[in-house]
């Protein structure tokens, strides 16, 4: 999928060493998406990223690594690989990418940044969610959720999932993690008892 054009302006530090971005990203009909980065000791790792003005991404520091959560958030990752001489980490299984990435990870692999990978299927066959290890510990997700602003937590539509059953599956999977933030690939982060927010997302057993 080629990048957006939209540019962010700026960043927002959502916690002490993370920081999110967002636009209205024209290839999926305007709606909200967002990007990350998390402090990796003197450097800094971008997760997904979107296209960036050149002064709010030099603010951010020196970029070490980008880490991709999925195939369909490639986004800016190749020509910021270019340009910043830094490699790019995928999952293992991704198979539709426009350039190789320099390193595939699986499940329970510590990716820079302290952010260990973990599974998390149904909105997509190959995705993920990183797991920040400094605390406040911070999930990260690709697809599995949506959070505009003004709205509550919800999940992707339906039918732009591929399987609904698993992204279910996956979100309960992640009530089981230590977290006290939430990042979405498409929305703004929550810090107000995320797991609760994901709780009001599913049925009860």
């Amino acid at each position: 999928m080629s990048e957006p054009k939209t540019v962010a302006a700026t960043t927002e530090e959502v916690v002490a060493g993370l920081w999110y971005w967002w636009i209205n990203d024209e290839r999926i009909g305007g709606f909200i998406a967002s990007a990350h980065a998390v402090q990796d000791g003197d450097g800094v790792v971008l997760i997904d990223p979107l296209p960036l003005e050149d002064a709010a991404l030099r603010a951010l520091g020196r970029i070490s690594a980008i880490c991709l959560t999925c195939g369909s958030h490639q986004r800016s990752a190749w020509r910021l690989r270019r340009q910043l001489g830094v490699q790019v980490y995928a999952p293992a299984l991704v198979r539709e990418v426009d350039e190789e990435p320099d390193i595939r990870y699986e499940e329970g692999d510590l990716l820079p940044g302290g952010l260990e990978a973990i599974f998390t299927p149904g909105a997509g066959t190959t995705q993920h969610a990183f797991l920040r290890a400094e605390p406040p510990h911070a999930l990260l997700t690709a697809d599995l959720f949506v959070h505009p602003s003004g709205e509550p937590l919800g999940f992707v539509p339906d039918e732009y999932l591929y399987d609904p059953a698993e992204t279910r599956k996956s979100a309960r999977k992640l009530l089981e993690v230590d977290f006290e933030v939430l990042c979405t690939g498409h929305g703004a982060p929550i810090l107000d008892d995320p797991k609760e927010a994901i709780r009001g997302l599913l049925p009860e057993e």
